[in-house]
């Protein structure tokens, strides 16, 4: 990694705690109690400023964009793959970049009206320039040429030096009104110019300044007065010519020594010139292609790239139509920059469509319009829904990797969490191509959403029957072209993922293994919008609602439509049903699911029954083979919004237009839990993968947290933007959040995985404000390492006191593990099994010609020097057994010393006697226990007897009675000693006492319980 230097005048820090000199940087923001911000993913280029590009060598080049606060740089050679991240957030956002050399130059500007340029080396800031109150508006653009560094406001220049980013001067627009010295941003220098810089201003006047002296040497003025803004300056190829781009869609190619123009270019359309390039390698032009020549521009209100063959007075060579998306929510949505790479047949492109874009030039067979080389991108406008894909049944696809996600772009993306080259978006047929044929591009009207399906609402997807790339599918998309065989459709797969379109009344089919559209267009049975729809845990069936009340089932296999909601009725149940009616003078019975609007449908995980909710307040349950309704809930006198099925625990929760989230249990059709506390209408909410919690984000732009076991509101956070969507992964990693107005997608890090989390009520006025994910890791990282330090000091001093039992009441356990005392109770057949089957062998003897350690040359070692007889302790030969067993019986044992309040004592505490025995290893405690003497046998069962009337240890007071037993049932059997057969009696009745009694508060809570259920 780089490393800063003294004369740079700037100080590496840590990489935890990075901080510029001056401390500008805002300090990290922590997480919430159960989330911390991990990252930011789908964004690639999605600011209006451009990209920039250097060099790498002779071997690729490396291209850098703009992220709100953060930098992302990109490597041509690897096809577009990330290679840097920026690890710090600049305090404002980003509003202009430019790479040279080695280092990037960045200029931000904040909310609170600060303003700087730092520089940046392989995603790490190593220094800022030197700031300067002077600045009124935001810095547009950066230049950077021989020993000076421009940066260009809508008002002045202001000029640094390039070895030390010193302020060297500021240069203002001079003469004419106050709004014709705006500048427009455009900003250039030709490199036979020395200290020589050229100014565009909104006038159409180019001015050319020395830098050195700060002097204006010339203005180049317009071709014409109409020519409006210069938006673009680009110098070219040949010396002393500069290209200029008008907002009027002229291009000048003006000489600067002659101050004459040698070439206009206009557009068939009156559209901003605001990027102009030209290519470098030396072919690409006339008929051959073997001339220079090859001149590109694109506009910021177009997704066209214009190329121009500049011999000959000038002429379009093709036009690469389609190249970005263009919105039609906005005029300003196209392409910001294109740059020919030097000595390279490529074109780099990008949009104020989420996009980068690479394109290569053929030169066999030659083709003056470039083909896709590589692309990276994201949505075009905010994210609308988000789902998890689920695992499939035979683990083929990895959990909690894939997040599909859809935009107001009408796009279907599935973005990578493991990588963000695998991203792609989930083809809608031949789009670009069908624009070409028909000849739309070059209307304003027309663009690639207008191709596309319409935008998508709702998502279900299950992988269960998905095979993949092997899907075999075949024609056009959507089109209901029942043309393959069941049996190939069965051994191959078909679709897994079903959306809901605004407006639409029908739900679309795709296939995720080839990332395609699908085959079916499932229609609505009244023709209304399609609102809602699921998908079964089998992947055949897929249901959809309607905003008429319909509620249709379909076979995703063939298509065909397999189930209605309530079925369809016979022309004699008809009849009878309207004779009933007529008799009544009342509605028995209605053909539709709904009186409104389905807006939630759930299937039972075994495929018994259906379970949809509506906006007039209803809950109904559906047989899912006949279609009949078997049960019909009113939960609330208000609309139904948004239902949400959870398989692991059969819960389903809904949630209305009361800001009430209630929870049902679908097995005994009972409401188990209501949600109260959001202030505005919820907008989305889901489960947690293990059922445990709810999460939901509401219009008042809190996300809240509910804990299902005790009903508790755990966490609650404000991000700086309004939550409108979330989703929660299936292995628990990470929560995903779609936020209004912002492109990307927000992956927080579930804090429960590797800490200790509270579940007590939070109070409603403890909600914590917090920034947004950046698109690096690295933040996540500081917080969550700064947690552990935190809770590391905390530990002592937050160390809750150790309760071995909650109440005497309780039969309570111990805590020594299970193997320990199954391993006493075992012991005799673990050493049956682990004796060896033969005795040791005798070592072989080494051979004759290797030395011995104790040879004859060996210098023998001296016995230690003897010392007096008086001091002298007996050895274990010159004393008898008797005489050490008499010795050893002076000594008085633990066990002994323990066992001795039991012979006299008529209330003795078994306490230090259990945790003297609790922590020996099985074959001691066999031990101690099998060589008992008599005088302490009887001792040793009051001590069980006493620990058993405290109801504690219970397995473990057990095991040792049987392993007592089991060594001296002799002595038991014959009342040797005296009352030992009456002690063991006693504990007997003590243990079928405690059964008695755990028994009886068993039977009575099955009892409270099954009457409860009833």
């Amino acid at each position: 990694m780089p490393s800063a230097t003294a004369d740079e005048g700037f100080t590496l820090p840590v990489a935890k705690r990075q901080k510029l000199s001056n401390g500008n940087i805002p300090s990290v923001g922590k997480g919430s109690r159960l989330f911390v911000p991990f990252r930011t993913i789908g964004l690639v280029s999605p600011t209006a400023v451009p990209f920039t590009s250097v060099p790498l060598g002779k071997t690729t080049f490396q291209i850098t964009t703009s992220v709100g606060r953060n930098l992302q740089t990109y490597d041509l050679r690897r096809g577009l793959n990330l290679v840097f991240l920026s690890h710090q957030q600049t305090p404002g956002s980003i509003t202009a970049s430019h790479a040279y050399r080695d280092r990037v130059f960045v200029a931000w500007a904040a909310q609170d009206g600060t303003k700087g340029i730092w520089v940046s080396k392989r995603g790490r800031y190593v220094a800022e320039f030197e700031t300067v109150p002077a600045i009124g508006s935001q810095i547009e653009r950066i230049l950077a040429f021989g020993s000076w560094i421009i940066g260009c406001t809508s008002k002045s220049i202001h000029v640094w030096r390039a070895d030390n980013y010193e302020y060297y001067t500021e240069l203002s627009p001079s003469g004419g009104a106050q709004r014709d010295r705006t500048l427009s941003g455009a900003v250039s220098n030709l490199p036979t110019f020395l200290n020589k810089v050229f100014v565009g201003r909104s006038d159409g006047n180019v001015e050319i300044w020395n830098v050195a002296t700060g002097k204006l040497v010339y203005t180049i003025v317009p071709p014409s007065a109409e020519c409006g803004s210069a938006a673009c300056i680009e110098p070219t190829p040949s010396l002393s010519i500069l290209a200029i781009g008008y907002s009027t869609g002229l291009i000048a190619l003006r000489d600067v020594e002659k101050d004459s123009t040698v070439l206009e270019l206009k557009h068939s359309q009156k559209r901003p010139v605001t990027s102009i390039s030209f290519r470098t390698d030396g072919v690409g032009a006339g008929r051959d292609a073997r001339l220079d020549g090859v001149m590109a521009s694109g506009s910021i209100e177009s997704g066209d790239v214009t190329l121009w063959d500049l011999n000959d007075g000038g002429k379009v060579a093709g036009i690469l139509r389609g190249a970005h998306d263009v919105s039609s929510q906005s005029k300003s949505s196209g392409i910001n920059k294109v740059e020919f790479l030097p000595d390279q047949a490529i074109l780099v492109s990008s949009g104020l469509d989420n996009s980068l874009r690479s394109w290569i030039f053929d030169q066999s067979p030659f083709s003056p319009i470039p083909r896709p080389l590589h692309s990276r991108s994201g949505h075009g406008a905010p994210v609308t829904a988000l789902s998890f894909l689920p695992a499939a049944s035979d683990g083929s696809d990895a959990a909690g990797k894939w997040l599909l996600s859809a935009g107001l772009d009408r796009s279907l993306w599935g973005f990578s969490l493991r990588g963000d080259g695998q991203s792609a978006e989930l083809s809608q047929g031949h789009i670009r191509s069908k624009l070409k044929k028909i000849g739309q591009t070059f209307d304003q009207q027309a663009t690639v959403e207008d191709l596309k399906a319409p935008e998508i609402t709702g998502i279900a997807a299950c992988l269960n029957r998905d095979a993949g790339m092997g899907t075999a599918t075949k024609g056009p998309v959507w089109t209901n072209v029942k043309g393959q065989k069941g049996e190939e459709s069965n051994i191959a797969g078909w679709e897994s993922v079903v959306t809901t379109h605004k407006g639409d009344s029908c739900a679309r089919t795709w296939f995720w293994g080839k990332k395609k559209a699908g085959r079916w267009a499932f229609e609505t049975g009244d023709g209304s919008e399609a609102t809602t729809v699921a998908i079964t845990s089998c992947g055949t069936f897929a249901l959809v609602g309607s905003a008429g009340g319909c509620l249709d089932m379909f076979n995703l296999q063939s298509g065909i439509h397999r189930q209605r909601f309530p079925p369809k009725l016979t022309a004699a149940r008809a009849k009878k049903m309207r004779l009933q009616q007529l008799q009544a003078d009342e509605d028995t019975g209605s053909s539709v699911a709904h009186t409104k609007g389905v807006t939630g449908i759930a299937v039972e995980s075994l495929n018994r029954f259906v379970i949809s909710c509506s906006l007039d307040g209803s809950l109904r349950f559906w047989d899912f083979l006949t279609g009949k309704l078997l049960d019909t809930l009113f939960p609330t006198s208000f609309a139904i919004t948004a239902l949400c099925y959870c398989p692991n625990s059969d819960l389903i929760s809904i949630a209305s237009d009361d800001l009430c989230i209630r929870v049902l249990d679908i097995e005994t059709k009972k409401f188990v839990r209501e949600l109260w506390g959001c202030s505005g209408s919820i907008y989305d909410h889901c489960f947690s993968n293990d059922g445990r919690w709810i999460v939901a984000c509401s219009m008042d732009s809190i996300v809240r947290v509910w804990d299902l076991p005790t009903g508790h509101m755990i966490d609650a956070f404000r991000p700086e933007t309004t939550v409108t969507n979330l989703a929660f992964s299936t292995t628990g990693e990470y929560l995903a959040t779609a936020h209004a107005g912002n492109l990307g997608i927000c992956l927080w890090n579930n804090k429960s995985l590797y800490r200790q989390v509270p579940t007590r009520q939070i109070d409603e006025d403890a909600v914590l404000e917090l920034s947004t994910p950046t698109v690096s890791a690295e933040q996540a990282l500081a917080i969550a390492s700064e947690d552990i330090e935190n809770e590391a000091e905390a530990a002592p001093e937050a160390a809750h006191p150790t309760i071995d039992q909650l109440n005497s009441q309780l039969l309570t356990l111990s805590l020594v593990p299970q193997s320990r005392w199954q391993t006493l109770l075992h012991l005799d057949a673990i050493r049956q099994r682990n004796k060896p089957t033969e005795p040791p062998k005798q070592p072989q003897k080494a051979p004759f010609f290797l030395p011995s350690t104790l040879s004859a040359s060996t210098p023998a070692i001296d016995p230690p020097p003897p010392s007096s007889s008086s001091s002298q302790p007996p050895t274990q030969s010159s004393t008898s057994r008797i005489s050490r067993i008499a010795a050893t019986s002076t000594s008085t044992s633990p066990l002994t010393h323990l066992l001795a309040p039991f012979t006299h004592s008529p209330s003795p505490d078994p306490t230090p006697l259990a945790t003297h025995l609790t922590p020996l290893p099985p074959s001691t405690l066999s031990l101690l226990i099998t060589t008992l003497t008599p005088a302490e046998l009887s001792p040793f069962v009051r001590f069980l007897t006493a620990r058993l009337h405290q109801r504690r240890d219970y397995e473990l007071i057990n095991t040792w009675m049987s392993v007592f037993l089991k060594a001296h049932g002799d002595s038991v059997q014959g009342d040797e000693p005296p009352g030992l057969a009456g002690e063991v009696a006693r504990w007997r009745d003590a243990v079928r006492g405690e059964e008695e009694r755990l028994g009886g508060m068993v039977g009575w809570g099955r009892g409270v319980v099954g009457f409860l259920r009833s």
